[in-house]
């Protein structure tokens, strides 16, 4: 398989259309252009909804000056300030799908849950469409910290986050730079930086393959700059890997489809995520003083993603990272959770097990935004 056709394999496993949403732009009296976003307003999602929560749209900025789209679960008959997760993943989906069931559920345990969409992504503003990078996604997660902080029912010294998928490592990125996340879940993480870099299991972790992949790049900015990638493989061929028909089984069918979804659709820019090929971030994660929960599935594809990086943030140093630190000074909160039985996706959604643990989530944040 070559170069160009591997790297089509994992932008399109892990990349997503976005339906460019409807943007107007005001110039503001201080000259400043702030986009305001036109969001859909019926329940949309793939989940149902609840009784015991209410839920709005809203919508905040970033320190890129873009505009996120984000939905806002808050428990019912619950008063005083409470604590607040921010929600975003997996890579190339929408509020619509994973995020947002995750926020609903523990806004039913009874915190104020916001799930967003990234930037250049879903309802999110951004222009061009279907990019991303890692500083603009740990950006955009510190913004959702932002937003939480100046609601009036939260409590600014219980903050947590969760990434689901690719955005787990950007959730572990975000806890390592920000100290006001006071407890992080990385569920069924994706190091994006890694396997954009080095390929599945760091298979084309040489000069040589970097160096073909990075040409082929450089060549597709100037011929189609907005040449599509792909999203989840459809048709599905008969010999496709089981977590490929895993993907499918979500993104592609009623399960988890969305039309907003990237992973569902037409995929990200074939250029879109060169920025993560050419980085590696998740460097400081050794240095969390906060607490961390690392959940993957038994039987995950990506299950090495979130073994290796627990290892780093506990011990300074892993298979997959090429640097070397001192160990974690606070290891006492953080921890690895292994779900028996569990693939990838079964943590989108809970599959057909009921895999998402979100008693133990709730207990998590209980013990740790106290």
């Amino acid at each position: 398989m070559n170069i160009m056709k591997k790297t089509f394999i994992i932008f399109a496993i892990v990349g997503g259309l976005i339906t460019a949403c409807t943007q107007k732009t005001e110039l503001k009296n201080n000259n400043e252009m702030e986009q305001e976003l036109v969001l859909t307003q019926e329940w949309d999602k793939v989940f149902p909804q609840s009784d015991k929560v209410n839920h709005r749209k809203v919508t905040f900025k970033t320190q890129y000056g873009l505009t996120l789209a984000a939905d806002l679960y808050e428990p019912k008959n619950v008063n005083g300030k409470m604590a607040a997760i921010a929600v975003s993943g997996p890579f190339g989906a929408t509020k619509e799908q994973s995020s947002g069931l995750y926020a609903i559920r523990m806004a039913e345990r009874g915190f104020v849950t916001l799930a967003f969409d990234p930037s250049y992504t879903g309802e999110s503003s951004g222009e061009p469409r279907r990019i991303a990078s890692p500083d603009i996604n740990t950006e955009d997660f510190m913004a959702a910290v932002d937003y939480l902080l100046k609601l009036e029912n939260v409590n600014a010294e219980k903050i947590g986050i969760i990434g689901i998928c690719g955005w787990g490592g950007i959730a572990l990125n975000a806890a390592a730079a920000d100290p006001r996340i006071k407890a992080t879940v990385a569920s069924t993480m994706y190091d994006m930086t890694r396997v954009s870099g080095n390929g599945y299991y760091d298979s084309e972790d040489k000069e040589e393959s970097r160096y073909a992949a990075r040409e082929t790049l450089a060549k597709q900015r100037l011929a189609d700059p907005t040449a599509m990638a792909g999203g989840v493989i459809d048709p599905l061929p008969a010999d496709a890997p089981q977590f490929v028909k895993d993907y499918y089984d979500y993104y592609k069918t009623e399960r988890g489809y969305h039309k907003r979804s990237g992973n569902s659709n037409d995929g990200w820019r074939v250029i879109g995520t060169q920025a993560y090929a050419n980085a590696r971030f998740l460097y400081y994660i050794n240095e969390i003083r906060s607490a961390v929960l690392v959940m993957h599935g038994e039987k995950a594809h990506s299950r090495y993603f979130g073994e290796a990086a627990y290892k780093y943030m506990m011990e300074g140093k892993a298979d997959g990272y090429n640097f070397v630190g001192k160990p974690n000074p606070v290891p006492e909160n953080k921890q690895l959770l292994i779900i028996h039985g569990a693939s990838h996706c079964d943590l989108y959604d809970g599959g057909k097990g009921d895999f998402i643990p979100f008693d133990k989530l709730e207990t998590f944040f209980r013990e740790h935004l106290k």
